[in-house]
């Protein structure tokens, strides 16, 4: 699979080309648009650090309910129902949209300008939250790696990074490179921690847990690629581009919506 131009992509690639369970390595994606909207292993015995600060508070998010475009998606068709299917992690009011996916995926860096510009327009009751799937080894450093940021309170503000130190500067192992966890832990350096403290984050029982969790939700989610969506642990997206599983998404959220709304009258 060869990616030349992201943006394109995000227009016409066809989800065939995500990456798959059986995929082999292929070259990284092309840089995203500069103008993008902003933003199993086992447990090793090691102690988890202290975490740092929590971010700062998000300013309130006042964005009304975005109305659904084109016709009502169908099933089997545009999403897969997930029989007896959970939310990763519930909030109380929000309507969970999960992005699986991985940073050394060329298809997660060509949809996430899209994504991102999504996200941007959704109102406060929509909770975009990425689980990092670890179907192929390669893939497993990274799901590590985020998780480890997660813990530590950086993953949001190191997020976009990660896939531009792989996709674009090369700093960092890609698809098809060896993996290469201390330098994944001294990347994240800049963000505050230690390399030491990121390594051993990385292979904490906490994380060792996320990732064991990470992997029964794609399995019961019968998730077969990245990248994939996954509304409220219910819809398993389909679609046929980028914009179109947007578009699906979309529909399911405002299906949530209006079951919420009626279970609380």
């Amino acid at each position: 699979m060869r990616i030349h131009h992201a943006l394109m992509l995000s227009l016409l690639l066809p989800l065939m080309a995500a990456c798959s369970k059986t995929e082999t390595p292929a070259e990284a994606a092309a840089p995203a648009p500069a103008d993008a909207a902003p933003t199993i292993a086992a447990a090793t015995g090691a102690t988890a650090p202290a975490e740092t600060a929590a971010p700062e508070p998000a300013a309130p998010n006042n964005n009304p309910a975005v109305v659904p475009q084109g016709a009502e998606p169908v099933a089997g068709t545009d999403y897969l129902d997930i029989e007896g299917g959970q939310p990763w992690q519930p909030v109380d009011g929000k309507i969970e949209v999960v992005e699986m996916f991985n940073y050394i995926c060329p298809a997660c860096y060509a949809f996430d300008p899209t994504l991102r510009s999504w996200k941007a327009k959704q109102p406060a009751d929509v909770n975009l939250v990425y689980v990092p799937a670890q179907f192929r080894p390669d893939f497993v450093p990274y799901a590590k790696a985020f998780f480890a940021a997660e813990s530590l309170g950086i993953e949001e503000k190191s997020h976009q990074a990660v896939y531009e130190a792989i996709h674009l500067k090369h700093s960092i192992p890609a698809e098809g490179d060896k993996p290469d966890e201390a330098k994944v832990a001294a990347f994240y350096t800049q963000y505050g921690v230690s390399a030491e403290q990121f390594l051993n984050t990385m292979k904490s029982f906490a994380v060792a847990g996320r990732i064991n969790k990470a992997n029964q939700f794609m399995m019961r989610s019968k998730v077969e690629g990245t990248p994939t969506l996954i509304v409220n642990g219910k819809y398993l997206i389909k679609g046929r581009s980028w914009e179109d599983m947007l578009r699906i998404a979309d529909h399911l959220i405002a299906r949530e919506r209006a079951a919420q709304s009626g279970a609380a009258k």
